[in-house]
Formats: structure tokens, C-alpha cells, sequence
């Protein structure tokens, strides 16, 4: 039987081994929304919100503006917010932002400022992005197996 270790291996495997479709070379600097499929990578600097499934920023690449992925493996800079059901901060990486992911992995030498909720299956990713700072997650949402609140 598959542990859920073995199936976040897996997917980060088969998501590192998948072509490059779309690079933004370190030359360009571009504002506005980005949507994409297959995998993309940011060697230059993107000012806006990005959607699509595998996103890799180069140690030369910046992002300022949130990221909504399959998978996202960061080499550079990131400011804003990561939903991801893999990601992976890799050494001198900086990122600041709350960070949801279903699978995270820190190097070490990589700066994460900011939130993180990781771990969470795709139910829970939902349920994460619904609540604000006003509204207190239900007790139904915070129990464990069992009846007790975490």
C-alpha cells in the first residue's frame, strides 16, 4: 500500500521530469495576470497573480503578486501568497507570504516569512482560504479523529 510520503514523492518526481513549455527569460519584466498549463518557468521578474500547474522561479526570478499551482519550486524570490499542492523552498530561496500546500519541503539556507499551513489535502486548502482573520474556523474543522479539538 501507497503512504502518502511515497505519493507526494511521486508527484514531485513526475512534475520535475515534465518539459519546460513557457519560459519568462531573465531579461523580461512582466505586469499583469498569468495563466498557463504544463510546466513554466520565471527566470525574470512578474508583477502579478499566476494559475497553472507547474511553476519553478529560477534564482534569479521574482514574483510579487499570489500563485495558485499544482507545484511550485522556488529557487528565487516570492512575495504573496502560495496555494500549492506541492511545494518546495529550495536553499536561498526567499519567500513571504502565507504558503497552503499540501506537501511542503524546506532546504535548508531557504527564508520563509510568513503563514503556513501545510499538510492539508485539497478539502482542507478550500476550507483554509474561505476563513479571514474575523472569522474563527468551526470546531467541527478543528477536532480530531475522536471528538477532541486539536
Amino acid at each position: 500500500m501507497f503512504t502518502k510520503k511515497d505519493t507526494d514523492t511521486d508527484d514531485i518526481r513526475k512534475a520535475e521530469s515534465e518539459a519546460i513549455a513557457s519560459i519568462i527569460d531573465k531579461n523580461m519584466v512582466i505586469t499583469g495576470e498569468i495563466t498557463f498549463q504544463g510546466k513554466t518557468k520565471i527566470d525574470g521578474v512578474v508583477t502579478g497573480n499566476i494559475t497553472g500547474e507547474h511553476l519553478i522561479v529560477s534564482a534569479g526570478g521574482k514574483i510579487t503578486g499570489d500563485i495558485k499551482v499544482a507545484s511550485f519550486s522556488c529557487f528565487g524570490a516570492m512575495r504573496g501568497n502560495i496555494e500549492a499542492g506541492i511545494v518546495i523552498a529550495r536553499k536561498e530561496c526567499v519567500i513571504h507570504g502565507k504558503i497552503i500546500a499540501g506537501s511542503l519541503t524546506v532546504e535548508p539556507g531557504a527564508v520563509l516569512d510568513g503563514e503556513i499551513k501545510a499538510a492539508m489535502n485539497k478539502g482542507m486548502i478550500a476550507s483554509a482560504n474561505s476563513h479571514t482573520a474575523s472569522q474563527p474556523p468551526r470546531p467541527e474543522e478543528t477536532a480530531r479523529p475522536g471528538g477532541k479539538e486539536k
